[in-house]
């Protein structure tokens, strides 16, 4: 194996690991659970779950790999605050959204090489990814497991 092919696996290892943790702990919580503030005026478990959601519904057009699954999350997962909006979507209806938002990037990783995933994210010119290589498809994976493993561990005070 590359040592370019090993990095990206690590790495895909890693997301791979956080969504299971992530799902883990998801299906063992109740409704009522994810209806609760992580903290005294912090914000739901439902929220987020509808933010991550959101956020990695967004890895789709970095990534190049299509459009949202669900854009509809944006303006209340992204732009709103917590408990701003009037309609959001059930602890059930999250649960399903997420197992397929999970399901689609599990294919979609599978199908690039090493060297596609160390191709430029769409959000960087050419000249600044000849300037800033380390502006690629990986790193955007790199923070988006970051930032999951963060509110993961908001999740796990609602067990």
């Amino acid at each position: 194996m590359k040592q370019t092919d090993l990095l990206v696996k690590m790495v895909i290892d890693r997301w791979n690991g956080s969504i299971v943790n992530l799902n883990k702990h998801v299906q063992a919580l109740s409704d009522e659970q994810l209806q609760k503030e992580v903290a005294p005026g912090k914000n739901r478990g439902s929220y987020i779950l509808g933010h991550l959601i959101a956020v990695h519904d967004d890895m789709l057009r970095l990534l190049d790999m299509g459009e949202k699954l669900f854009p509809e999350l944006y303006e209340i997962y992204i732009k709103q605050a917590d408990k701003v909006a009037t309609q959001t979507p059930s602890g059930i209806e999250l649960r399903a959204m997420l197992d397929k938002q999970n399901s689609f990037f599990q294919e979609k990783f599978e199908s690039l090489t090493s060297e596609e995933w160390l191709e430029k994210h769409t959000a960087v010119s050419e000249e600044d990814f000849l300037k800033e290589p380390q502006r690629n498809k990986l790193n955007i994976l790199i923070t988006r497991t970051s930032h999951l493993q963060y509110h993961l561990g908001q999740l796990v005070l609602l067990s």
